[in-house]
């Protein structure tokens, strides 16, 4: 089958495209976007985390037919060209990306939570990066993260990009 779909807001086709392939195959093998992880295939790690219509989605879980005509956003997409996000700012300074697996479903994860609360407490970090899983940093790094990243965001104006 042939897809159609807009990603990090330009229009892409994928040709050849197999009912049963995941969005997060078709992403990393037939786009060239890494960015997205697989780890777990079931949904339970958030490393595959993108944006599917403005709301965060794990990608190993969607079939690529279900992103025919619908707009997807990717870590790769978080970026304005060179000039990161200040969320991708924030992993970086506070030294919360290590292996690196489970960071982009963490940054799109973030970066949807400040879009919605721009202050959240730490409460609300936790419960918003509950299904996002790490074994190298110990958590306490990213939150530290998502808290500078809050603080870049309100700073900037940006708290709802």
């Amino acid at each position: 089958m042939r897809l159609k779909f807009t990603v990090n807001g330009q229009p892409h086709e994928a040709d050849g495209v197999w009912e049963g392939e995941s969005l997060l195959y078709v992403l990393r093998e037939r786009l060239g976007l890494p960015g997205s992880k697989n780890a777990c295939e079931q949904g339970e790690c958030g490393s595959c985390t993108v944006y599917m219509d403005g709301v965060p989605a794990c990608s190993c879980l969607i079939a690529a037919g279900q992103a025919e005509g619908r707009e997807v956003r990717t870590v790769e997409g978080l970026a304005d060209g060179e000039k990161l996000d200040e969320v991708q700012e924030a992993f970086v300074e506070a030294g919360a990306v290590q292996c690196g697996f489970c960071t982009p479903g963490l940054l799109v994860q973030t970066h949807d939570l400040l879009n919605r609360k721009p202050d959240p407490s730490d409460a609300e970090i936790r419960e918003s990066l509950a299904g996002n899983l790490c074994r190298c940093t110990g958590y306490e790094k990213i939150m530290d993260a998502v808290r500078l990243a809050a603080k870049k965001k309100t700073t900037s104006g940006k708290a709802h990009s």
